[in-house]
């Protein structure tokens, strides 16, 4: 019995240490931005490991006198453009046609926001977003429209399709069978939100969507509200994981406006997520989504449905990689 009650201790004590190491970074980082948030401006924060080198560029752009705009525009420009990166732009897997197709948004201090959806051929959807936001009176070009204007603004057409995305592709096709998995090499959107020094703040979010999807499925990620939405008065906040949970419950805009309500960025990610749950049944879903949320002050918050969600936070104090809390 003796021999027992001490295994048992020694479990609990085992998982309290993994636990308490997993989010201990975490934590310290929360801590010292409570402390001094004033101090946290200005900010950059991202969605999985690719944000490390996007939150580099966004950084030095905002060091270099860039807006908040400039910042998360040319931070997820990085991941855009890296073959490696098998869930955004160049390189990304493509539909179950074999065709790449890519969304994505970017809103800014102002409240203008732009969108392209199901674009085949350009490398960086997220500039076609921003030219969308101030060259046209619209929000969202989607498909073949999308493609006319990014062509018109001398975007050059290019092969997205790369020869390991191909292989990839061309294995799947031997069981043609779909299913999301949860944290899959890192997988989905890049977000990325911006605070510079005054607390005016910017959002972009871009993808190549879910790994062999449906010709035409489009997810959250260019839907402002859904993926991606920034309130320069309160806060702004995006998202990662499976689109179709969050396109159900518009978790950004949820956020931002529990953080009008009063909660705190880290508060409002966790109710947003909860509802995701309570929309499921209660029951632990089979994929995941990840939040993000910063306010004016540069409080931050970062919570998900399954452990696993790292993100990219960039301060004055560096650049560190952190994984976030988890339901879980």
């Amino acid at each position: 019995m003796h021999s027992r009650r001490k295994f048992i201790l020694q479990s609990l004590l085992g998982a309290w240490v993994w636990a308490f190491g997993v989010q201990s970074s975490w934590l310290r980082a929360q801590r010292r931005h409570r402390k001094n948030p004033k101090k946290s401006l200005p900010l950059v924060l991202s969605t999985w490991n690719h944000g490390l080198p996007a939150n580099e560029v966004a950084w030095n752009t905002l060091q270099h006198g860039g807006s908040v705009v400039d910042a998360v525009e040319a931070g997820v420009r990085v991941p855009e453009a890296d073959p490696k990166v098998r869930s955004v732009g160049y390189g990304g897997l493509p539909d179950r046609e074999g065709r790449v197709t890519l969304d994505a948004s970017i809103m800014g201090p102002d409240g203008r926001c732009g969108a392209v959806c199901f674009l085949e051929h350009i490398k960086h959807p997220i500039s076609v977003a921003r030219k969308v936001m101030e060259q046209t009176p619209h929000v969202l070009l989607a498909g073949e429209g999308a493609l006319q204007f990014a062509l018109s603004q001398q975007f050059p057409k290019e092969t997205l399709l790369t020869q390991q995305a191909r292989k990839a592709w061309e294995k799947w096709l031997q069981s043609s069978h779909y299913q999301p998995q949860i944290n899959v090499e890192n997988h989905d959107t890049i977000g990325m939100l911006a605070v510079d020094r005054q607390g005016d703040m910017a959002g972009a979010c871009t993808t190549s969507g879910l790994a062999f999807k449906m010709r035409g499925r489009v997810g959250d990620s260019p839907i402002i509200g859904a993926g991606l939405y920034v309130d320069n008065r309160i806060g702004a906040a995006v998202a990662t994981g499976l689109g179709e949970a969050v396109l159900r419950t518009l978790s950004t805009y949820q956020v931002v406006e529990e953080m009008r309500r009063g909660a705190t960025p880290q508060q409002a990610c966790e109710m947003a997520i909860q509802r995701i749950i309570e929309w499921h049944g209660n029951v632990p879903p089979d994929f995941q989504v990840g939040l993000l949320a910063v306010d004016k002050g540069g409080s931050w918050g970062a919570f998900s449905i399954h452990s696993g969600f790292t993100f990219a936070l960039t301060t004055s104090h560096g650049s560190q990689l952190h994984t976030a809390p988890s339901r879980f």
